[in-house]
């Protein structure tokens, strides 16, 4: 079923559109709400913005530093806005490899299935956003555990977008190549 909703998407305007919709969502958080919550914990950064993890005791600075005026910042406008980009953010990339691996015609090969890192990605960041959730709301009172296994989802999503993007960049450069060849083919034939 998801190949099917895959292969009926992965049509070059659509995919483009969500791409400039996942990006404008994540330049929002980038430029307004992320820099305005970091503003309140003298620049540290924030959970979801640190891609080798974090501990209890980074947690607990930070949360100091954040204040209530910061933590509250941190849950009710970082955290909605950071609940489109996942969803967004797993699907445009999901379909943006689909849209290339298809115009090399490898779409119907296992490489298929690496249309599925950038959802568990998403995914990823979706568990990540409810552990922070969690995390602020229990303030001070959170748990070594649930610091660690809200760390684990931010591992997950950091790695899988990592490889997804490795993924991305070899394809483009499969496709430019499948491009200039072809190119050089016409103008021989010419």
């Amino acid at each position: 079923m998801l190949r099917k909703v895959i292969y009926g998407n992965i049509q070059g305007r659509k995919v483009f559109i969500l791409f400039i919709l996942t990006n404008l969502v994540y330049l929002l958080m980038l430029n307004f709400t992320i820099p305005k919550v970091m503003g309140f914990g003298n620049g540290m950064k924030l959970l979801d913005m640190m891609p080798s993890g974090y501990n209890f005791e980074y947690v607990t600075a930070l949360f100091d530093a954040l204040g209530q005026e910061g933590r509250d910042a941190y849950l009710f406008n970082q955290i909605p806005v950071d609940m489109f980009y996942p969803g967004l953010f797993g699907i445009t990339y999901c379909l943006l490899i689909a849209y290339f691996l298809n115009k090399l015609n490898k779409l119907e090969s296992k490489l298929y299935y690496l249309c599925l890192v950038p959802l568990l990605a998403g995914l990823a960041d979706y568990l990540e956003n409810m552990g922070i959730i969690n995390l602020l709301t229990s303030y001070p009172d959170f748990s070594n555990t649930s610091v660690a296994v809200t760390n684990i989802f931010t591992l997950v999503k950091s790695g899988a977008t990592v490889i997804y993007y490795v993924v991305l960049m070899i394809t483009i450069v499969m496709f430019a190549i499948k491009a200039v060849r072809k190119v050089k083919v016409h103008r021989t034939k010419k």
